[in-house]
């Protein structure tokens, strides 16, 4: 069992991925990878060996053991059968009697089907998940496993399949040092008795775990410093110069020894002066030295193919049969869709709505069998198509969300793209029957459709074909563009494709002839074709008009539609044949599209001072008063350390107790309890200066009791009583005194590491403080932290861009350092770091509590080192109690004692770390072996006594002091939060081309496509039919250009919220400020999008060149896409994540698309509903555009057999009075001001994180 170590950066990933055959085929690599003497190329490497990622992927609706269950299901039996047949003869041989427990178990893996849960619940076991076996994975919004536990599952996930070739990476990330050396332990067993092979790489193992491994392969700079035995490692250091001091871990010596600034310490020879040894030639004096020659000889032998087991490799790319792999897929997508069926009953009670409203729009007892009403007719089967269409765009986001993990699983040869495709299709079909089922038996006989069963039937069946066909396209689409932004740009133009050439807004008659193929490649055409033969060719509509057809056949062939009875059927096969390709397209974009991959950025600005440009930063934002923001250049930071006022606070809680509703899968499981206690009697106090560490193992209550004391909780009952400064605690005035550094390290992406710590300190350090000391309070901090190297690079987002997890770490810290605060939480400020980078964060926050500032940690692996720099401990154990809670000790004397002096407990060995010792003494499966209960120990204890009597004196307000009061709610006034707030967003959406530049491209391919399809139609106004497809280009243009502002800013608006969350929390603005800066960031691109549109289609489609029309044309356009955009911004806030905000907004696009005034006019309109049609802005967009234009036009045309002028028709027609059109500027006004003032109420009123 190897151990890989190296500084972040260094190439172990890359190595990693190398050895399992997973690096990128477009690299170049050279050199040779065998195992067995097989090279890559003759055997399947990504399935002989698994790669354990340090990104956890999972699916968040799913448990822990359905996960494990999965895996196991697709990774199989491997060779076990195999073995165990050969095993069993070998024992008979030598005449072995098996114990038989051993035998039933291992006879039971080995055994398809039944593997499966047995394998499982052993993992489950050995890596400690069995406590939250039936608890889901969540993620950032839904409660879930913390982070240690889904740090395990990432692992259990590979283990729990028979791969006897393990590379890990970074597995012991967030978990405590007990854990991963109980994970290692087994580690160990399984590679010495399986005779398997590990490289595991670990950041920060502790000694004890350290010691658990053979080899070592030491990296930096991408190159190997050391490869050989663990004994003789610090020996080839001590060769080179440098010793290891006592006390200090092994791996933390190895990685620190390679640094230019650590290395100094360990250099041995006194008499000689010191110089800094580069990588180059520790790695030149590596192969030099004894071990490095040995391993140069053992390479150049080579291995008898032979000698290796014809089950060692594995030879086929996928465990299961094509049925079992089908199957499997096919039982985790429909657990999936029970898991979300919320979404699906909201989806098709919003149908339900929806169709309820409509049929009353259009009631039969409204209509007549004559050529004005068969229009109305056709309005309402256009609406019935357009409906079922866009019920399909929630598809993408929620196909989208499932790639990650996809791609993951398809990397690690679990299934085949097909496999994951069909079930996914297949299993949407009974939604595609339900949705449409219900939308014709609401919509078919109160609208007045044809009354035949037959026809009824034949209506259902073709709408579930157009619903299926729907749904197919926009997997399509997901699976090809990948990322949320991006396929929702896409989407929407796809729609928009569909929708222009489907032949209802413009006849093919009408259409360019070199672009009447686009007539037949839209799927709504087939749509279009089948509905309306089914319905006009019915007996009722055979009467004669004054034309002397049938109104039938009129009214289709005034549409261009005008097509045999036959043609259903054809339409029905062309409809299912586009749900066939589509899927098929699915697949191959499954199969053959790699996912996006990780990219790291600097900011343009940046860029510019490299190549020697000047770039302005601030721009207009800051020229009105520049001296209040701190300054991008770099100050000269102060001799010796600056300390800005502040006011040292202590926090005590007595009695604190936590409470949550049971969750529905352990209901599921025989709890009985309503309520589930995560904290029991929490008592302590954390004093000024003085640096306390909250440890515990994974899921001990540690981030729970950060965020009860917090007041981060968002659900759940808080019982007892907290104090500050002795005190009662009012969370206003604490988040203003404290600063919280998540686990989670949420940030903007696209703001540079600098910027976002300005920001913060823009926002939270008091006015009184002048912007040159909060310019070197913030160059201070990003020293203090080690950030100064990286000020300029992108933040990016996590495990896709910018920066690596343990710069977003020191990020996070910094952003709460900069605000200055008397009392910091700080949740696992070392996880996911290595020994250096973990030095270096302990070191800044030893700093900071020298300063007399209160610090709590929860830390989960510290080093020996790291450990003894905290001067108190608060332990707790599994159920949220206390166990030991006072002072460490020098050299961690006070604790050891302690326990210690426990009857039947173990004695710490010699240079054992005192921290994982604690957590392996105090473990559950201790507590049952010594019949204890540590908290009830712990309660008679002097250390209880004292605590409480501290407790007591700290809650009473020391003499003369005064309770925590400020003036204001938040440091600075609403107009400089509305500032920074808008600072920073200019920056967010000037470096976001995903979002902006794909806008930008939609609009000017979409203006191109409207200019030549509907080339100089403008002033061609002869009959209705003309006005009618002018009308229908503006209201396409209006509907479908502001469906695709609305959903691409959903998934925007949706990743800035969780940094918002987090800001809302530390009190560094109102939501307010925040919103309104959200707002009027988009005004200057929406702006860009509505030039591009007005003068590519103004003068394509020839409208009347008047600077008033043009004016008109360019002011409706403008508010159309900016209430859009603003709907878009309400929905994200008023729902809990992406999915069902594209599910809510596809309800307001059908309700924008029915009361808009093309398909149902306003005189037409029930007086019952006329009040949706007055609160609908694409109504008065819809009036604006065609009113401005053709309200003042006087020509006579022929207009259903009349002769009529078109400011007449307009007037009768849709009720569009040319007179009225000051009333339409006002309001085109308000509504994106009513829309603005609601999001901003509902991003501050409603919070659906869940903690």
């Amino acid at each position: 069992m190897t151990l890989l170590l190296g500084p972040p950066g260094c190439g172990k990933t890359t190595l990693l991925l190398a050895l399992s055959g997973k690096l990128d085929q477009n690299l170049k690599i050279t050199g040779e990878i065998s195992y067995n003497g097989y090279s890559l190329e003759e055997f399947i490497p990504q399935k002989t060996s698994a790669y354990i990622s340090q990104h956890d992927l999972h699916i968040p609706e799913m448990t822990v053991r359905e996960t494990l269950d999965f895996s196991a299901c697709c990774q199989g039996v491997g060779s076990r059968a195999d073995i165990m047949k050969e095993v069993s003869r070998r024992e008979k041989q030598a005449g072995i009697v098996p114990d038989p427990d051993i035998d039933t178990y291992m006879k039971a893996i080995s055994v398809d089907g039944l593997e499966k849960s047995l394998q499982t619940d052993y993992i489950l076991k050995i890596l400690g998940l069995d406590i939250c076996a039936d608890t889901l994975v969540g993620d950032a919004m839904r409660r879930g496993i913390s982070g240690g536990q889904k740090k395990r599952l990432t692992t259990g996930e590979m283990i729990v399949g028979p791969t006897k070739a393990l590379f890990m990476d970074e597995i012991s990330t967030g978990l405590d040092s007990s854990t991963t050396f109980q994970i290692i332990t087994c580690l160990q067993h399984l590679v010495h008795i399986t005779d398997a092979t590990a490289l595991i790489s670990l950041l920060q193992p502790a000694p004890e775990t350290y010691d658990l491994f053979d080899d070592i392969v030491l990296m930096a700079e991408g190159k190997i410093v050391y490869h050989g035995s663990r004994n003789h490692v610090l020996e080839f250091f001590e060769d080179c110069g440098f010793r290891c001091p006592e006390r200090k871990g092994a791996a933390d010596f190895l990685q620190e020894v390679l640094s230019r600034k650590d290395q100094a310490q360990y250099w041995k020879h006194i008499e000689l002066p010191y110089r800094f040894v580069s990588v180059d030639e520790f790695s030149r004096k590596f192969k030099e030295y004894h071990i490095g020659q040995n391993l140069e000889q053992d390479l150049l032998k080579p291995y008898d193919k032979s000698q290796s087991h014809k089950s060692a490799l594995s030879f086929r790319v996928y465990s299961l049969t094509k049925w079992e792999l089908f199957r499997a897929c096919m039982t985790r997508e429909f657990l999936l869709m029970r898991r979300n069926s919320f979404i699906y009953v909201f989806k098709t009670t919003q149908l339900v709505i929806i169709a309820s409203i409509t049929m009353t729009v259009f009631l039969r007892t409204r209509m007549d069998v004559d050529v004005v009403h068969a229009n109305y007719y056709m309005g309402s089967l256009f609406y019935a198509l357009v409906i079922l269409l866009v019920d399909g765009y929630p598809e993408l986001s929620m196909t989208i969300a499932r790639l990650a993990v996809f791609h993951k699983q398809k990397a690690l040869y679990f299934y085949p793209a097909w496999a994951y495709a069909i079930p996914a299709a297949v299993l949407k079909i009974p939604l595609s029957l339900i949705e449409s089922l219900v939308w014709t038996s609401l919509t078919y006989y109160v609208i007045g459709y044809s009354p035949d069963i037959r026809r009824f039937f034949c209506q259902f069946l073709l709408l579930f074909a157009v619903h299926l066909t729907s749904i197919s396209m926009f997997r399509f689409v997901a699976s090809v563009f990948q990322t949320v932004v991006s396929a929702m740009t896409a989407g929407s133009f796809s729609l928009l494709f569909v929708f222009l050439f489907g032949g209802f807004i413009i006849p093919k008659s009408s259409m360019p002839a070199w672009l009447k193929w686009g007539f037949w490649v839209s799927p709504l055409t087939y749509g279009e074709i089948g509905i309306t033969v089914n319905e006009f060719h019915a007996p009722r509509w055979l009467k004669m008009s004054s034309t002397n057809t049938t109104i039938g056949e009129q009214l289709l062939e005034s549409r261009g539609l005008n097509f045999n009875g036959y043609f259903y059927w054809i339409s029905l096969g062309a409809l299912f044949g586009f749900s066939i390709l589509f899927n098929i397209g699915f697949t191959l974009a499954l199969t053959f599209l790699k996912p996006p991959t990780s990219r790291s950025f600097i900011s343009y600005e940046k860029l510019s001072q490299i190549q020697g440009t000047e770039y302005s930063i601030n721009g207009a934002y800051v020229e009105e008063d520049p001296t209040d923001i701190p300054s991008l250049t770099t100050s000269e930071p102060k001799k010796g350390r600056m300390v800005l006022p502040f006011q040292p606070l202590t926090v005590t809680f007595q009695d604190v107790q936590y409470y949550v509703d049971v969750p529905v899968e352990m209901r599921e499981h025989g709890f009985t309890e309503k309520k589930l206690q995560l904290l029991q009697d929490i008592t302590g106090a954390f004093r000024p200066g003085v640096l306390t560490a909250l440890m515990g193992v994974s899921g001990a209550g540690k981030t729970t009791l950060m965020d009860v004391l917090s007041g981060r909780k968002t659900s759940g009952t808080i019982e007892g009583e907290i104090r500050i400064g002795g005190y009662p605690k009012v969370q206003e005035t604490f988040a203003r005194i404290s600063g919280y550094c998540e686990q989670t390290d949420i940030h903007s992406p696209q703001i540079t590491v600098e910027e976002s710590v300005i920001y913060s300190a823009w926002l939270r350090l008091p006015p009184e403080i002048d912007s040159n000391t909060k310019a070197e309070f913030v160059n201070e901090v990003l020293e203090t932290i080690e950030l100064d190297e990286i000020k300029d690079a992108l933040v990016g987002i996590p495990g896709i861009s910018g920066l690596s997890t343990e710069q977003r770490k020191r990020l996070t810290i910094a952003v709460e350092l900069v605000a200055n605060p008397s009392i910091i939480f700080m949740d696992e400020p070392t996880s996911g770091l290595d020994a250096r980078a973990a030095a270096i964060v302990m070191r800044a926050v030893k700093n900071v509590v020298n300063t007399g500032r209160t610090i709590v940690c929860t830390i989960h692996q510290p080093s020996i080192d790291i450990f003894e720099s905290f001067d108190e401990l608060i332990l707790m154990k599994t159920g949220g109690s206390i166990i030991y809670s006072g002072p460490l000790g020098q050299h961690s004397s006070r604790v050891i004692e302690y326990f210690e002096s426990i009857p039947g407990v173990p004695k710490i060995k010699d240079n054992y770390n005192p921290a994982t010792w604690m957590l392996e003494v105090t473990s559950s499966s201790a507590e049952a072996e010594l019949a204890v209960d540590f908290s009830k120990l712990y309660r008679e204890s002097v250390f209880y006594e004292d605590n409480k009597e501290l407790v007591k004196q700290l809650s009473i307000p020391p003499p003369g002091s005064k309770d925590l009061h400020f003036s204001t709610r938040f440091p600075r006034n609403g107009w400089e939060q509305f500032r920074a707030c808008l600072w920073k967003q200019h920056l967010s959406y000037w470096r976001s081309p995903a979002y902006n530049f794909m806008r930008l491209m939609h609009m000017f391919i979409s203006s191109l496509v409207f200019g030549v399809l509907f080339w100089n139609q403008g002033q061609k106004i002869n009959n209705q039919q003309d006005l009618f497809i002018i009308l229908g280009s503006m209201f396409i243009a209006v509907i479908f250009l502001g469906i695709n502002n609305c959903s691409s800013v959903l998934p925007f608006i949706s990743i800035e919220r969780t940094v918002l969350y987090r800001e809302k929390f530390a009190g560094m603005y109102s939501s307010w400020a925040y919103s309104f800066a959200q707002v009027i960031v988009e005004l200057p691109y929406l702006f860009a999008q509505t030039f591009l549109f007005v003068i590519i289609t103004y003068p394509m489609i020839g409208y009347y060149s008047s600077v008033y029309k043009i004016f008109w044309y360019f002011y409706a356009m403008f508010c159309n896409l900016v209430y859009f955009n603003y709907l878009g911004m309400l929905i994200v806030a008023l729902t809990p994540n992406v999915q069902v905000a594209a599910i809510l907004s596809s309800a307001f696009y059908t309700m924008l698309n029915l009361f808009a005034g093309f398909l149902m006019p306003k005189p037409r309109i029930p007086k019952w509903w006329i009040w949706l049609y007055y609160i609908c802005p694409t109504s008065w967009t819809l009036n604006g555009l065609l009113t401005s234009q053709y309200g003042d036009i006087n020509k006579e045309i022929l207009v259903f057999g009349e002769t009529k002028t078109v400011a007449a028709f307009l007037r009768d027609y849709y009720g569009y009075d040319h007179d009225r059109l000051a009333l339409v500027a006002i309001v085109l006004l308000v509504f994106p001001l009513v829309l603005a003032s609601l999001f901003a109420y509902c991003i501050g009123r409603l919070n659906f994180q869940r903690r």
